[in-house]
């Protein structure tokens, strides 16, 4: 970000005092505390329904959130003279959290329960369509026929593409099985759906990054990404990536998830929804996907040793889906 967008901060109601240049931002220390200032790549109406919700949360007081700071004409973003958008936010200086302290894992995911239960609005207030997951899996499934296809046809190939041509078909079947599996409980979800008065949001991004500990209490930043989906969205983002540290650890999925329902019980059909989630293999999808859209004449070694990792702890993996979830099946 470079100085000239720092200038747009005047038309805020704020007293800067000093700027620092952070991590693709600019942090403001203010009259009104630590600020941050960064670019925006969504729409107005993404905001505007952002906004709404950071309010209905900062509402109820039972978690510590970020929140947008209006200009001084109560507009939501500034632009500058290429257009680009720009947001200021209130901003928590702290420490991530600390994914390999289980005591501070477990505290990530009752913050997420106490979350959850501000994130549920009047469905006729919320303007986003309703993600869903079978239409996303469908998507991928595509994209992933047509990465197959592509490597087949490649006459001359790499180390990593002949590895990851001889491990296609075995991701590819499981996605498209576990696709056609989760359609029968998508009639289930939206019928629930149907009979509800509320849409449920979801953080989007809930990771460590975005879990900050400032003043001897927890804060959850960057809602950029939230949408109109399943609170199972955060746990799926978030349990993959503490389970895939912890090589798919059975004993700390179960504790996370007692963690969850003991401040927020989960019902029958979102427990099904968290396994498809985790059961479909988006890692792989997500190395294909960075493989195919970049440039193939080098493959950066962090993309092979991804894979190899993803294939090593797929048996794991497998492991920890029917211990935790073997009974959720059968209800």
């Amino acid at each position: 970000m470079n100085d000239r967008a720092a200038g747009l901060l005047e038309q805020y109601e704020i007293e800067v005092l000093r700027t620092r240049k952070g991590r693709g931002a600019i942090l403001c220390d203010t009259d009104k505390g630590c600020l941050i200032f960064k670019e925006y790549a969504g729409n107005e109406a993404r905001l505007a329904m952002q906004n709404k919700l950071l309010t209905y949360i900062g509402q109820q007081e039972k978690v510590h959130t970020e929140s947008i700071i209006p200009t001084k004409e109560g507009e939501l973003f500034v632009k500058d003279q290429d257009d680009i958008k720009y947001i200021l936010k209130t901003y928590p200086e702290g420490r991530e959290c600390n994914i390999y302290d289980n005591g501070e894992c477990r505290e990530a995911v009752r913050h997420l329960a106490h979350l959850h239960d501000c994130m549920e609005l009047p469905a006729e207030e919320c303007t986003q369509l309703v993600f869903s997951p079978a239409r996303e899996y469908e998507k991928r499934n595509r994209e992933l026929r047509r990465v197959r296809k592509f490597l087949q046809q490649k006459s001359q190939k790499t180390d990593f593409e002949i590895y990851l041509k001889n491990r296609f078909d075995f991701f590819l079947e499981q996605a498209l099985m576990i696709t056609e599996e989760w359609e029968s409980y998508q009639k289930l979800l939206d019928s629930e759906r149907e009979r509800e008065s509320t849409v449920s949001f979801s953080h989007g991004d809930y990771q460590y990054h975005n879990i900050v500990y400032s003043d001897k209490k927890w804060h959850i930043i960057n809602f950029e990404k939230c949408m109109a989906d399943s609170p199972v969205r955060d746990l799926h983002l978030l349990f993959r990536k503490l389970l895939e540290k912890s090589n798919w650890s059975v004993s700390l999925g179960e504790e996370l998830l007692k963690t969850y329902e003991k401040e927020r019980p989960i019902s029958a059909i979102h427990y099904i929804d968290l396994y498809y989630r985790l059961a479909y293999p988006e890692k792989f999808w997500k190395i294909v996907n960075f493989y195919y859209n970049s440039g193939k004449a080098w493959i950066p070694e962090r993309n092979r040793e991804k894979l190899l990792k993803l294939v090593a702890q797929e048996e794991e993996k497998q492991h920890f889906l029917e211990e935790v979830f073997c009974s959720v099946r059968r209800r």
